[in-house]
């Protein structure tokens, strides 16, 4: 009689992972693609880039006093690029933005002289005004399901003409009086147009709340509900809406930040100058909404960061100021914003590529 033992089924022992070994589907990114995956790393390597070439090509730039000088234009820039810029991440952009800045300070300047208020009352008022052509926006936005281009082109050209037919009613010129022997300027300038001394160097104050607008900005997008309210209604609005985000209230809370940026730049320039040419602000609309691509912000929304739009910001004072600097025709200053904003896009989409690729 035979019989069979059945085998055993062998018991395998699997190696030990060595170095280098992972299983896919848990396998890490390495530190470089993680910081790829940042939106602002782009931007600040071609910053520096840029700095650098600079600093070759135009030695002035060197000196103290011209790099004030370079980050008071990036400033200037800046402070509306940050707005801009969650409002992109939002999945919206604004066409209105440079009209709105000379909205405001022509406001501010024609309440403060035509019926002799202090300074003060004309800033409020023309905050107030800001805020409500923001909240417009996004109301009609939300209302009507337009495409943010064709309410905010709309609301440009309405501002434009606003601006320079109410500007010579009141005033009979194209520009506001001079309002820099009024209550109250000195401390309104203060606020939106000192300097303050650094090492021998005069400093911009707008250098100053842009850091500080910037900072402030990061924390609301990287650690507040809010934040996560803004790139969810950048990603998908109906998946947004689906989960509890409030959307309306998000959308129209981003455009009266835009509102808000444009108040204070207007008040900057109203202070700087002490009167308003009530034909500017044409084509800037433009510069910020560059200044926020080039530091990482999609177009289609839901993807961007605060501290890429600073980078992106300096690079256009830098180049502005830098071609200055170099003795070259100012004229390519526009030939060199359209290389730098095609290349800032093609490098972003590489990066994100080169991040996500496994």
């Amino acid at each position: 009689m035979s019989t069979t033992r059945q085998a055993e089924p062998a018991v395998t022992t699997p190696p030990a992972p060595g170095p280098g070994r992972t299983d896919g589907r848990t396998r890490q990114r390495s530190m470089a693609l993680r910081l790829l995956a940042r939106p602002e790393v782009g931007v600040f390597l071609g910053a520096v880039a840029v700095f650098v070439f600079f600093l070759i090509a135009a030695p002035t730039v060197r000196d103290g006093g011209s790099m004030a000088t370079v980050l008071y234009q990036s400033s200037t820039i800046g402070i509306m690029a940050l707005p801009v810029a969650l409002l992109m991440i939002g999945g919206e952009f604004d066409l209105s933005a440079g009209v709105a800045v000379v909205t405001s300070a022509l406001t501010a300047a024609m309440l403060s002289y035509q019926l002799t208020m202090n300074v003060w009352m004309g800033v409020v008022v023309a905050l107030v005004v800001s805020l409500a052509v923001g909240a417009f926006n996004g109301w009609v936005l939300m209302k009507t399901g337009l495409p943010s281009f064709l309410v905010t082109l709309g609301t440009f050209l309405i501002l434009q003409g606003v601006n320079l037919a109410v500007t010579k009613l009141v005033t009979g010129n194209v520009a506001t009086d001079d309002i820099s022997d009024m209550d109250g300027f000195e401390q309104a300038n203060a606020l939106f147009a000192s300097s303050f001394d650094v090492g021998g160097v005069q400093v911009k104050i707008t250098v100053v709340w842009w850091l500080v607008f910037a900072a402030l900005a990061t924390w609301v997008l990287l650690r507040t509900k809010y934040g996560n309210w803004v790139f969810a209604v950048g990603g998908s609005r109906e998946s947004a809406r689906a989960v509890g985000v409030p959307v309306t209230f998000t959308k129209i809370t981003l455009f009266m930040l835009v509102g808000f940026g444009a108040w204070f730049v207007g008040m900057h320039q109203l202070f700087s100058f002490n009167t308003v040419q009530s034909g500017e602000g044409v084509g800037q609309e433009l510069i910020y909404i560059a200044a926020a691509v080039i530091g990482g912000c999609l177009l289609t929304g839901g993807y961007g960061s605060a501290i890429g739009p600073v980078f992106g910001a300096f690079m256009f004072g830098m180049v502005n100021q830098g071609i200055v600097f170099a003795g070259w025709n100012p004229d390519w200053f526009k030939a060199f914003l359209g290389v730098m904003l095609l290349g800032a896009v093609l490098i972003n989409l590489w990066v994100r590529r080169a991040a996500t690729r496994r």
